[in-house]
């Protein structure tokens, strides 16, 4: 393979070989050729064989890009990078802003240039997108005027971001400006399959984030195995959904994946659940992507979604409780496609779809992947035990400069930090994160089960569960939680929910403390940050 990066950092950076897993391509559509440019593949094959005019972007207000659309605004943007900015292949061009089309033609932009791009959340702040730019050492950026203010900051603080252009922007200096005076053609640079193309910031659930090096085969790769095996979208979809572009589960769900079929997607800024009701009206969304809290909150309007042709849902980034499951079935008769994936890993690699999804199971390997439930030594253990998943597949982890490497991928395996059990029919079965399981008088107990327990009480709406230490016993399982409008917390409610919970699973399971918050904190992509609520104590 002939790399196309002049700027040789992220290929100086990949963690040694001794230290990388084992690659799988053994479906032939993983086969990928030496040189390999995603966005080719993505967007501008799909011009070049006359699907030009086919919507591919939408957005509140009317937006409404067509693929030649996107093709000529990314090809703009392009050239900017190039010729106005200095954008050579393999520098890193941070990327910021909510859900909207101008995003994710700035994302294939710096695809097409040959770079590297570091999507951001939106809510990060400076201290947050120092540390980013520092660690991926980024000298250029594209944002969202809306979002300039933190990343000036951050500019200012880290003093390696010399190139910022602003979009969203009526101002003559804007990233709009500069492509009017571009030509909508670009030549796209002939990357090699394992050059990087994306830096992927993990999302902070332990609150030290990481940076995943994904290839453009990998991008391919993700398109290859889910969508096809498990989603079965169609190029007549409209796609909606909620996580950020700048989160693995989005950029996939709402870019990736509707392109790789010739389909379209809605692109909502402020996807709230009610919001994304809304979306999924207006735009006659058939396919939506987002968060199990995210399904449970929307399936209060299941009269309004009834009534639209919404017939597929997928959920992913939490665990799914079997409450929510059920519950969304009875609300919309829809079955969600839960499934498993990793930033490390990129995309889904255990899932599901309709017809062969189990209550309390996240599915099975997604073609393309294998995995396995192992013990501490890293050997196999039987049916209906708990162990340690890995996995391997055409996907896996390279941390930029970080020694969490050899934790995260050992014997060529990858080991997500989940903790599972394979049924007898090899359904892999979600326990807690191994850093979750709470050991309580020699029991051991996942937070999920006890969380799910507390879910089906009607007054609960929220609920998160750790362990904190106690003499006695070890550790004792606490729970937050946060009721549904009209109830109080109180100490007859802390008994009722306990004796709820000892009814609905092993007693020594049930919650020995109650907390009553307002709201869980989470990530900005929905997943549950555990280690704030161990720091309550």
């Amino acid at each position: 393979m002939t790399s196309a990066h002049r700027d040789t950092f992220a290929r100086d950076n990949l963690p040694p070989p001794e230290q990388l897993p084992e690659f799988l391509f053994e479906l032939p559509e993983l086969r990928f050729p030496a040189q390999l440019n995603c966005a080719t593949e993505l967007l501008d094959r799909r011009v070049a064989e006359g699907h030009g005019d086919v919507v591919c972007l939408q957005a509140p207000g009317g937006t409404r890009w067509t693929y030649a659309d996107l093709l000529d605004r990314a090809n703009r943007i392009a050239n900017v990078l190039v010729y106005d900015m200095g954008v050579v292949p393999g520098n890193r061009v941070l990327l910021r802003a909510p859900n909207n089309p101008m995003m994710a033609a700035c994302w294939f932009a710096v695809m097409k240039a040959g770079a590297i791009a570091v999507a951001t959340m939106p809510l990060l702040r400076a201290k947050e997108l120092g540390t980013i730019i520092d660690k991926a050492r980024v000298a250029h950026a594209l944002c969202d005027l809306r979002l300039a203010d933190e990343l000036r900051q951050a500019a200012g603080q880290t003093h390696s971001l010399t190139h910022a252009r602003f979009f969203n922007d009526a101002s003559a200096s804007s990233l709009e400006a500069s492509m009017a005076r571009k030509p909508g053609e670009f030549h796209n640079v002939d990357t090699a399959a394992d050059d990087t193309c994306m830096f992927a910031f993990t999302s902070g659930t332990t609150g030290v984030p990481k940076a995943t090096m994904h290839f453009h085969r990998d991008v391919m790769a993700a398109c290859a195995c889910f969508p096809p095996h498990v989603l079965r979208a169609e190029a007549s979809d409209v796609f909606v959904g909620s996580p950020p572009l700048a989160f693995t589960f989005g950029l996939g769900g709402l870019l990736l994946f509707p392109m790789s079929v010739g389909a379209s997607t809605a692109l909502v800024e402020r996807p709230a659940p009610e919001a994304l009701v809304d979306a999924v009206e207006a735009f006659g969304a058939t396919v939506l992507v987002t968060s199990p809290t995210a399904y449970r909150a929307m399936a209060t309007h299941a009269a309004r979604l009834r009534k639209t042709p919404l017939r597929k849902c997928v959920a992913a980034g939490e665990m799914l409780p079997a409450a929510t499951r059920a519950l969304w079935k009875e609300a919309t008769g829809i079955e969600i496609i839960d499934g498993i994936g990793s930033t490390e890993l990129l995309h889904i690699f255990i899932s599901a779809d309709e017809s062969h999804a189990r209550p309390g199971a996240t599915g099975k390997a997604v073609p393309g992947y294998v995995a396995r439930v192992v013990d501490e030594a890293g050997y196999p253990v039987p049916p209906n035990t708990v162990g340690r998943l890995a996995v391997k597949g055409p996907t896996g982890c390279r941390y930029l400069a970080d020694e969490r490497q050899k934790s995260y991928v050992k014997d060529g395996w990858n080991f997500t930090g989940d903790a599972y059990l394979v049924d007898d029919d090899g359904y892999f079965h979600f326990q807690s994160r191994t850093d979750d399981m709470i050991v309580s008088a020699g029991y051991n107990i996942a937070s999920p089960e006890v969380e799910d327990a507390l879910l089906l009480h009607p007054m609960v709406a929220e609920c998160g569960v750790v362990g904190i230490p106690d003499d006695v016993r070890g550790q004792i399982v606490k729970a937050f939680v946060v009721l549904r409008p009209g109830n109080a917390g109180c100490a007859g409610v802390v008994k009722e929910l306990q004796e709820f919970v000892k009814r609905t699973v092993a007693p020594y399971k049930y919650p020995r403390a109650i907390q009553f918050l307002d709201a869980l904190p989470r990530t900005e992509t929905g997943k549950l940050q555990r280690f704030k609520l161990r720091a309550m104590g």
